[in-house]
């Protein structure tokens, strides 16, 4: 994945559980704006997601930011 997506994966998590609390939940769709601009980005970032960590469609933020920094 790219560095500059990591950044901003562990940037909205932490942005996420500081306003909702350690039980909140994303899916991967909460790290792009509505439009998808950059669909290759979008494709890169689901198929982390789905096929190499067989993630849920919602996971806990924080077990997103714990996944990403050990990338």
């Amino acid at each position: 994945m790219r560095a500059g997506m990591k950044t901003k994966i562990i940037r909205v998590c932490e942005a996420k559980i500081m306003a909702k609390g350690s039980s909140v939940g994303l899916s991967f769709y909460a790290f792009f704006a509505n439009k998808h601009d950059d669909p290759d980005l979008l494709m890169e970032v689901a198929h982390w997601w789905m096929m190499e960590m067989k993630l849920d469609h919602f996971e806990k933020a924080e077990r997103i930011k714990s996944l990403v920094s050990a990338m």
